[in-house]
């Protein structure tokens, strides 16, 4: 349970409450005013042209609207509100009987772990907590040995239904097969084929026969619904492999925030794994099989953070079991390196989609912007 003599355990859970607290906040925030890129991804729907990408989200929403009455906005963000209490809730559940280091810490805070909410505020309300509810879930379910074969077919449901609402889940469904491996020290084809069809075909079905995210009346339906959307999802025309081309000097940026998050986590499992090539294998290809994204679209920022947040959530099921005992920071050449480390990785910043390395990162925004802001009002 909470080791009151951890250090780092008071640490983590600091940073975690307030990265919940300051989700949950911004995700009301953007709902109010009716952000075209969170409340309109929500809102995509079968209504208009019939199925599509997304589109689940939004006629559940439109139909709980129709027996409830209450605001699309209220019923979106109560929505979003439960799916991130429930990531927040399983991950503390996985983490409450395991002991924090620092290494384990400068993990949540680089800048595209939990510190991605604070640089780029559009991350929150996004679908993709979907995906991380089920995976902390499933990944509770392996750290304490109770994945049952029901559970894995019930798992295989959730991730079926949650292509569709977004079918980015597709492209990150390897991790369910890595940290079995990890676990199980086997590779079980057959075991991850009910995983990969769960995503699959629904990913095929929308390929086949989905239609465009706007086929025309999106707009018209959710202004009878009361939302007025003035930019977002459905206006959304841009050709993203041609916009990626026309910003090559920014996107070049991308491999470089990529390389300091490759080295961090080669760092990390070479100093706690003892077969850490293997594990940092499964990354490799787990991240590769995601390539076709940052191809097609141009979130690039967006993908390496939802990447390393499936690596944190996978390797928190493997620290080790709290001992209880006294746990204080010493100094010592190793932790000093670690601090100077995670104060410049609170120095940059890399943006969802743009310039993929900037030195605008969290600690800018809590000290430098305020300044400036203040002096312009002088």
């Amino acid at each position: 349970m909470f080791n009151k003599n951890n250090i780092y355990k008071k640490l983590f859970y600091t940073i975690t409450f307030f990265t919940y607290l300051y989700i949950v906040v911004f995700t009301f925030l953007h709902n109010r005013k009716n952000d075209g890129y969170v409340l309109g991804d929500w809102l995509i729907n079968y209504q208009d042209g019939g199925f599509k990408r997304r589109g689940l989200s939004g006629s559940f929403f439109f139909l709980l609207q129709d027996l409830t009455g209450i605001s699309l906005n209220t019923l979106v963000f109560s929505f979003q509100f439960i799916i991130i209490s429930l990531f927040f809730f399983f991950f503390i559940k996985l983490i409450i009987r395991k002991e924090i280091s620092l290494l384990y810490l400068s993990l949540l805070l680089s800048p595209l772990g939990f510190i991605a909410y604070f640089n780029c505020v559009d991350y929150v309300g996004k679908k993709e907590f979907i995906l991380f509810t089920i995976f902390t879930y499933f990944t509770y379910l392996v750290s304490y040995s109770k994945l049952s074969l029901k559970k894995e077919y019930f798992i295989s449901l959730f991730l079926f239904i949650a292509v569709l609402f977004h079918e980015i889940v597709l492209f990150f469904v390897p991790y369910f097969f890595v940290i079995l491996m990890i676990k199980t020290k086997k590779i079980e084809p057959k075991r991850y084929l009910k995983y990969f069809l769960a995503v699959f075909i629904p990913s095929l079905l929308i390929i086949v026969f989905g239609n465009e995210i706007n086929e025309g009346r999106s707009l018209d339906i959710l202004n009878q619904r009361g939302v007025i959307i003035t930019k977002g999802i459905f206006f959304w025309n841009i050709n993203e492999r041609d916009y990626i081309l026309s910003q090559a000097k920014d996107y070049m940026l991308y491999p470089i925030s990529f390389l300091i998050s490759f080295f961090h986590i080669r760092f990390y499992l070479k100093h706690e794994f003892r077969n850490w090539k293997t594990i940092g294998l499964y990354f490799i290809v787990a991240f590769l099989f995601s390539l076709p994204l940052f191809i097609l679209a141009i979130d690039w920022g967006r993908w390496l953070y939802m990447h390393m947040i499936m690596i944190i959530i996978t390797l928190t099921a493997f620290l080790n079991k709290d001992s209880h005992e006294k746990n204080e920071f010493i100094v010592n050449r190793e932790n000093v390196l670690l601090v100077i480390f995670i104060i410049f990785s609170l120095v940059y910043r890399v943006e969802m989609s743009g310039s993929g390395f900037t030195f605008h990162g969290f600690l800018y925004r809590i000290l430098i912007v305020p300044v400036e802001l203040i002096s312009k009002m002088i």
